[in-house]
C-alpha cells in the first residue's frame, strides 16, 4: 500500500474527529478542523508536485 494512500486515510479520520458533533468536542471550535485543513492542503501540494 502506497505511503500517500496511508496519509489520505488518516487525514479522513482525523478530520472526521475533528467535526464538533461529539459532546466532548463542541467546546472546541473551528481549531482542529482549521489545522486538519491545513494539513490537508499541505498533502494536496505535496500530491500534486508529486513528493508524497
Amino acid at each position: 500500500m502506497p505511503i500517500s494512500t496511508i496519509v489520505i486515510i488518516i487525514l479522513i479520520l482525523v478530520l472526521i474527529g475533528a467535526i464538533p458533533a461529539w459532546p466532548h468536542s463542541r467546546s472546541w471550535g473551528y481549531g482542529p478542523s482549521g489545522i486538519v485543513g491545513f494539513v490537508l492542503v499541505v498533502v494536496l501540494i505535496l500530491l500534486l508536485m508529486g513528493r508524497l
